[in-house]
């Protein structure tokens, strides 16, 4: 069985998407979600610490197949600060990168590494971010290719991240792991404008990865909505207006329509800061109806919470997302372990990866890379 290290593992969502593996350490700094790991995967492998101090000292001795990491994208969301790959969070790239390295040195260098984050990182610092990330994949030895994959091909929640794949040069590649164009679904033009830019070495280290697209999707937002959660409330008829009268037009449009259909429908609803006609800030409450939830993020703040909007029988209901709801669309089964507190469990999934997402990849990819046969692998 092939194994992995996992860096910034938060609650092992990665690891549950990684079957056929033997996870032999993981690391996050956030003790919390340590606790959350250990509770759901017994966590003898995990040291929570920060990524700087970790040591080979730290490491097993067995080199693993796989280095995954998911490191922190607040620096290189579209929403964040800006700052990049120098910034307080994102940053921590470089240590974990600077472990690589060391692994390497001392003869433990790993076959594979893979790095999850967002579509930002394309963008970041005008590219000089994307670039920097394939060019230490390349002065470390690894030919790197980037996919992007959105969740909603497996879930019902719109949720498209950025996986780079490395490989190390030792490792012979298959022919039918690669391409020589990009994939129409899991290259789009914005990767693809990002590799244009890199420099001619940086481009002499690229794989054009191939992938399989899964057959569609099935489970629609309704399929895992709790009927009655525990952790929150239905809002009263008054609240539940509020929010509707701040719908503009073209959202209380979709709002109709849903009512006028006659099938019971849920709707995922977000608050969102716009500009009036006047150019003044005003707060809108922005729906969609179209089976898929809107991307989950960290509850910085009230208007970060996504709000679910049930249409039946002409009758109109909201109220916040449940934290099992958000574990549903992170596709996680039903017996993984959520922290106590909502706030925790928000923070833990708006945080995490999609597992599904990570299993696709894992079984057409990243298991044949690692010399576990193709015939093998579990189905996606």
């Amino acid at each position: 069985m092939p194994a992995f290290y996992e860096f910034f593992a938060g609650g092992g969502m990665a690891r549950a998407g990684l079957v056929g593996w033997d996870c032999l350490f993981a690391n996050d700094f956030d003790w919390k979600k340590g606790d959350v790991y250990r509770q759901n995967w017994g966590g003898g492998e995990l040291l929570t610490e920060d990524v700087k101090k970790v040591g080979l000292a730290d490491l097993p001795e067995r080199t693993p197949d796989l280095v995954w990491a998911s490191f922190p994208c607040q620096d290189l969301s579209l929403a964040g600060a800006g700052a990049g790959l120098k910034g307080d969070r994102s940053g921590t790239f470089w240590p974990f990168w600077h472990l690589i390295g060391k692994m390497s040195e001392a003869g433990r260098k790993p076959r594979l590494v893979a790095l999850e984050n967002v579509l930002g990182t394309l963008t970041s610092h005008k590219g000089k971010d994307f670039s920097a990330i394939v060019s230490a994949f390349d002065d470390a030895g690894y030919d790197v290719g980037a996919l992007v994959i959105d969740a909603e091909i497996f879930v019902p929640q719109s949720r498209p991240r950025l996986f780079f794949v490395g490989v190390d040069r030792a490792t012979s590649i298959p022919g039918q792991l690669k391409r020589a164009a990009p994939h129409p679904t899991f290259h789009p033009q914005a990767l693809q404008r990002a590799w244009a830019n890199l420099s001619s070495a940086e481009q002499a280290a690229w794989v054009w990865w191939d992938l399989p697209t899964p057959p569609a999707r099935r489970k629609k937002l309704i399929d895992i909505v709790e009927a009655e959660p525990s952790d929150v409330e239905w809002h009263t008829p008054a609240e539940t207006k509020r929010l509707t009268d701040m719908m503009a037009p073209l959202h209380r449009t979709k709002l109709d329509n849903a009512i006028k259909s006659g099938v019971p429908a849920v709707g995922a609803v977000y608050r969102r800061t716009r500009r009036n006609q006047h150019d003044e800030p005003v707060q809108r409450a922005e729906v969609r109806f179209d089976d898929v939830a809107g991307c989950l993020r960290t509850p910085a703040g009230g208007s970060s919470r996504q709000i679910l909007m049930l249409v039946a029988d002409g009758r109109v209901r909201s109220r916040l997302i449940s934290g099992r709801e958000t574990a549903r669309l992170m596709g996680l089964p039903d017996s993984y372990l959520l922290p106590n507190r909502y706030n925790e469990t928000y923070h833990l999934t708006g945080d995490g990866i999609v597992v599904q997402a990570v299993t696709h990849l894992s079984n057409h990819l990243l298991r044949p890379l690692s010399g576990d046969p193709i015939e093998h692998q579990d189905a996606a």
